[in-house]
């Protein structure tokens, strides 16, 4: 069960004006779930993706950021998107990609497209064929129940191990406009930037200009995708998609603009409560983990602790087990990879625990207030350095047996 995390309501879950989703459930992996979804999307709108720096990049990785940069190219925009879950289409080699680019070209058959309009996304199991038959006897079903409020459907179409559905709606109003927003992420384990074995998606109805959108995307990706991390390890598949569909009133032309700020500052946010969906659901997490890392000299030093406290196995025990063995914590700041660190400096503290002060044991700290806070579910890890102005925030999740249990099971 996810770390303090309601189930969305698909009620709560707003239509966003020039996007419409359908699903399927075509048997990819198992019989009776929903395992393909088309998102099919108005004339004028526009898309922008992050995407894995696995070198092993799945092959709708690859179709996707190649129909993305035809877009820039002079080519004819995105209008369709199309996801399956239970396999990865990673690891596959030429068939892989040709059984990606047969995929489009199925969907815009159906939608009078061009193949290169639609972008593919898989995820589920590497280095097994694609089952495209499947897929493409599923999609007649998916396109035939577009509709504008099928979020909810959407959310659960792309899980894999996922124990529920991630989503998101928020309507805000930016220069006098009323601005829609809703997204869906989906992750659970192989979590690591950049990015994680995860799928996310995120619509709004404001008209964005495509240079602005690909700076939009990076820059909340880096703040919310690009943040997060579960077991250390970095996906085939990952991907981060905005779609600006036009159809509502707000115009966005230009990053220098106010309004700009405004649609950048909520579309971060929503992206980062997506983003903190998959770890509060991680594989077996049974709590949730704020890490800070302040006063660095620069954003990359303090990304560099925070990640390395995030990834260690011996932190993310300790915390599963609510063990204050907090030593484990000064010892993942020392090989993060900051050569000049002044360790003598450096407070260490649990939510409002001061353990460790100038770089040793607090004189007044106590171990069982130290437990007191492992044993919540969720928990604040401060470092300050001392040493700049820069600071960074990570978030992740403990390390359980049933982590193990779940990963050693998972093709079963």
């Amino acid at each position: 069960m996810a770390v303090n995390s309601p189930l969305p309501v698909a009620a709560d879950l707003k239509p966003v004006a020039g996007i419409e989703l359908g699903y399927a459930e075509a048997g990819i992996k198992k019989p009776n779930r929903k395992d393909v979804l088309v998102m099919k999307l108005a004339e004028g709108a526009t898309v922008a993706g992050v995407f894995t720096k696995n070198r092993f990049c799945a092959a709708p990785v690859q179709v996707s950021k190649a129909n993305l940069e035809a877009v820039k190219g002079g080519g004819k925009a995105i209008r369709a998107l199309v996801v399956n879950t239970g396999n990865a289409n990673a690891g596959t080699g030429e068939p892989g990609l040709q059984n990606a680019q047969a995929t489009c070209a199925e969907v815009a058959r159906l939608l009078g497209l061009d193949a290169q309009q639609v972008l593919p996304f898989s995820t589920g199991v590497i280095l097994e064929p694609l089952p495209v038959q499947k897929i493409v006897a599923g999609l007649p079903a998916a396109i035939a129940n577009l509709k504008a409020d099928n979020w909810f459907n959407a959310a659960e179409a792309i899980m894999t191990t996922d124990t529920q559905p991630k989503a998101a709606s928020l309507t805000t109003t930016i220069g006098g406009h009323t601005v829609t927003m809703t997204g869906i992420s989906k992750g659970a384990g192989m979590i690591k930037p950049n990015m994680a074995t995860m799928l996310g998606y995120l619509a709004f109805d404001a008209k964005v200009a495509q240079p602005v959108l690909d700076e939009l995307v990076k820059y909340a990706a880096d703040r919310s995708f690009n943040s997060i991390t579960i077991d250390g390890d970095t996906s085939t598949n990952d991907s981060f998609i905005l779609v600006a569909t036009g159809a509502g009133s707000l115009v966005v032309d230009s990053t220098d603009s106010a309004d700009y700020a405004a649609l950048r500052d909520a579309v971060t946010g929503i992206s980062r409560h997506l983003a903190q969906q998959i770890i509060r659901d991680g594989e077996g997490a049974t709590k949730f983990i704020t890490i800070t890392v302040e006063q660095g000299r620069d954003i990359e030093e303090c990304r560099k602790i925070a990640y390395a406290i995030a990834h260690s196995p011996l932190v993310k025990t300790a915390f599963f087990a609510s063990d204050p063995n907090l030593g484990r914590i000064l010892a993942a700041i020392g090989y993060a990879g900051v050569d000049d660190l002044d360790t003598a400096k450096l407070d260490l503290y649990l939510d409002d625990v001061l353990v460790a002060k100038a770089g040793g044991r607090n004189p007044d700290y106590k171990e069982e207030d130290g437990q007191r806070v492992m044993k919540k579910a969720e928990i604040l890890v401060r470092v300050v350095l001392a040493r700049g102005e820069a600071d960074a925030t990570v978030w992740t999740c403990d390390l359980s047996h049933d982590y193990v249990s779940i990963n050693a099971d998972y093709r079963s």
